[in-house]
């Protein structure tokens, strides 16, 4: 069985970037295998929101740790980004921290794409389109030299980069549905979606799509890390372990309330009139050590083993300390 691995994730939506590399740090010397960073140009909220730039805030954590693996939950590759540009980011990032740097890529959300391009968002067909032009680009440009690429989406004309690592930097896709489920078993080195959205997608939609897509290509059952953002509340006091969950109310909207939504402002607004009976719906809540570890169960179970602890609560360093003394060593003696 692979090994597991337990990570953090550093919500650059929240905190400012040097605050939030100062938890990464902790988070590293309290055990944490991994650090993933999401990629925003703007957050989930306006007011104190935060949207650091996750390329150069993770050049500032290779810097300063020493063995976490550092990745995007998720980056995309298509809009603000031509995709040479983030095979070229990647690329250095692989030559500066060797077998450290993972590139966690999505379809991405309005909220992002939109205000930094002022562009139409277009619907999920084209976009899913254009993310599989960008992975055979990004790929392409790893391993060949001098490359003319003519997609329907993105063009190059002789582009080579000149200094890249080999291996390349695993990339790891990211799903919520069955297309890309399937697309990242058939092409991809790890699966990443996150939890707290039903077992039935897990089990019957998401998890089969990748191993059909595995059996597909003729991979190996193994050959993607199967990797899930855990979304968690953990304190001594259950009542604070609730309220925490408020501020991150916009995961708890439905893909329909948000669909589209490319402002802050209006997200928070919708955020924020979410009642708390429904914020704590998409998190592990609890007090309880071994009942943060049976709910996490399911999902190891399931194969994922690669599991990034995202905690909604201001005190951060708090939840690390916590985390890390009581509920890391009892996941790694039930399934390490």
């Amino acid at each position: 069985m692979p090994m597991l691995r337990l990570g953090y994730k550093a919500s650059a939506e929240q905190f400012a970037p040097a605050r939030l590399l100062e938890y990464a740090l902790l988070a590293e010397q309290r055990g944490f295998d991994s650090v993933f960073i999401s990629d925003h140009f703007q957050g989930w909220r306006h007011h104190g929101g935060h949207a650091p730039f996750s390329l150069v805030w993770l050049g500032a954590l290779g810097e300063r740790s020493s063995r976490l693996l550092l990745g995007t939950s998720v980056l995309t590759p298509t809009f603000r980004y031509h995709p040479a540009i983030v095979a070229q980011a990647f690329a250095t990032l692989g030559c500066l921290y060797p077998g450290r740097v993972i590139l966690g890529i999505g379809t991405g959300e309005a909220l992002n794409e939109v205000p930094a391009t002022g562009m139409l968002w277009p619907e999920q067909k084209e976009r899913t389109a254009r993310f599989k032009e960008a992975v055979r680009l990004i790929r392409t440009l790893w391993s060949e030299e001098r490359v003319s690429f003519e997609g329907r989406y993105y063009r190059t004309l002789r582009a080579t980069l000149y200094d890249r690592p080999t291996p390349p930097p695993p990339l790891y896709i990211a799903a919520a549905g069955p297309v890309l489920a399937k697309y990242a078993g058939e092409v991809a080195d790890g699966f990443i979606c996150t939890s707290g959205k039903g077992t039935e997608l897990y089990r019957e939609v998401l998890v089969p799509n990748v191993r059909a897509g595995l059996q597909g290509a003729g991979r190996a059952s193994g050959a993607v890390e199967m990797t899930i953002e855990v979304k968690v509340s953990f304190d001594s006091d259950v009542a604070r372990a609730r309220a925490d969950t408020h501020y991150w109310g916009a995961l708890a909207l439905s893909p329909e309330e948000r669909s589209g939504v490319d402002d802050p402002l209006e997200l928070e607004r919708l955020a924020d009139a979410l009642p708390l009976e429904r914020t704590v719906q998409r998190w592990i809540v609890s007090s309880d050590p071994d009942e943060q570890v049976e709910r996490i169960r399911p999902y190891v179970e399931l194969g994922f083993r690669h599991l990034i602890f995202h905690a909604p609560g201001p005190d951060q360093a708090r939840f690390i300390e916590l985390y890390a003394e009581q509920v890391l060593p009892r996941l790694r003696r039930a399934f390490g």
